[in-house]
């Protein structure tokens, strides 16, 4: 009793300075990933000596770009992180109109985090079902809204040239002297100065801004997973609860449900790996998963956002650009598939045919993670390098 008597005083405090605490990394986090941001855009001026579009023309061909996006968010295992990466290239230089396939690729391939988790249910056969088609329907979703929207995209550029007007209301200062106040660059400025003169002793300056690019990319990586990890301890509990009383009243308020718990945690990823099992336990159908993992999109795309804050001067407004590229590219295929009652149904019927196959044979799934996330960008580079 007397230990207990002692220790009981230190744990009635320690909710609150854990609570405390936990918040104070997130904006250490916050504030690393941010001049990590600068520092890519940063390194990508230093090694191209802003001939960014030369060094990307390989990339000219949407559908090239469409399969990076895939492939490096597939393997990376975030489009958030992604996503902040494509930011820091566009301040860069990268053309807005090479990064916007970039951004779409990267949305297919966060889908794969969904598809994994399912894999959890593998031993058995119904709960399996439902957790697999639960987490394809997102797969199926994204690849059904890049078939769309990307050709629409190249035809007429109705993404690019809308989130070009619409970044100038963000960025206000961009048109202003580059010599005028700016908050977030004085204030991520101690920060980008000590990465820039970490590669300043390398002997050229190509190698300096590879150098910096590296570090910026790797400094994402790390902020990402540990951002995600620490909203994970403070916030799970009440997304879930957020989730449970929900994701069963209705689309809108599913979509909702599913965008307010990705900004809490900061991953779409952490979403979908508290949904998938619930489905595969049967606490939520098909039906009420398909909006909630439509949420998951939009949710996600504060990170870029975010990351656009980090830059200032010329390229300030072409990083706003992109960001809200990818935000723009979320809501007009929520509109375009799940507003139209003709293509709502394409994305759960392609999910729950999987999940027949797949409950049938697993190699189905072998053969679909493969395929789809490897195998087919591979191919569509090669049919795109012949025609």
């Amino acid at each position: 009793m007397s230990t207990s008597e002692v220790v009981l005083p230190t744990q009635g405090e320690r909710p609150g300075t854990s609570q405390w605490l936990s918040w104070l990394i997130v904006i250490g986090l916050v504030y690393l990933l941010l001049a990590a941001v600068g520092a890519i855009g940063d390194g990508f001026k230093i090694a191209t000596a802003s001939n960014a579009k030369e060094l990307f023309s390989f990339a000219t061909n949407p559908m090239i770009g469409l399969v990076i996006g895939v492939v490096a968010t597939a393997l990376i295992q975030s489009s958030s992180t992604v996503t902040a990466i494509i930011v820091g290239m566009v301040a860069g230089g990268l053309p807005v109109s090479i990064a916007i396939p970039l951004i779409m690729g990267a949305n297919i391939g966060t889908s794969l985090t969904s598809t994994i988790v399912s894999l959890g249910h593998v031993r058995s056969g119904e709960e399996f079902r439902r957790a697999f088609s639960a987490a394809t329907v997102h797969d199926a979703f994204n690849i059904v809204a890049v078939a769309i929207l990307l050709p629409l995209e190249m035809m007429f550029g109705f993404l690019e040239k809308t989130s070009a007007l619409l970044a100038g209301f963000f960025v206000s200062d961009a048109s202003v002297d580059m010599k005028s106040v700016n908050f977030m660059k004085m204030a991520i400025s101690p920060a980008t100065d000590l990465l820039s003169a970490s590669v300043s002793w390398l002997p050229n300056q190509v190698w300096m801004g590879v150098a910096l690019i590296v570090i910026g990319v790797a400094l994402i990586l790390f902020v990402v997973t540990a951002i995600g990890k620490v909203l994970r301890k403070v916030m799970v509990g009440k997304a879930r609860d957020i989730m449970h009383a929900s994701v069963g009243r209705g689309p809108v308020s599913g979509m909702c449900s599913g965008a307010i718990i990705t900004l809490l945690v900061q991953s779409s990823s952490t979403t979908t790996a508290l949904i998938v099992p619930l489905a595969g336990t049967g606490v939520f159908n098909l039906r009420q998963v398909y909006p909630f993992t439509l949420g998951t999109n939009v949710g996600t795309c504060i990170t870029a956002l975010l990351a656009a804050t980090a830059i200032s001067g010329p390229t300030a407004v072409l990083a706003m650009q992109i960001a809200l590229v990818h935000l723009m590219f979320n809501l007009v295929g929520i509109l375009t598939i799940y507003g139209l009652p003709f293509l709502r149904g394409i994305p759960p019927s392609i999910a729950t045919g999987l999940a027949e196959l797949a409950q049938k044979n697993k190699l189905y799934v072998v053969a679909y993670i493969l395929g789809v996330f490897f195998v087919l960008p591979l191919l569509l580079i090669g049919a795109s390098q012949l025609f």
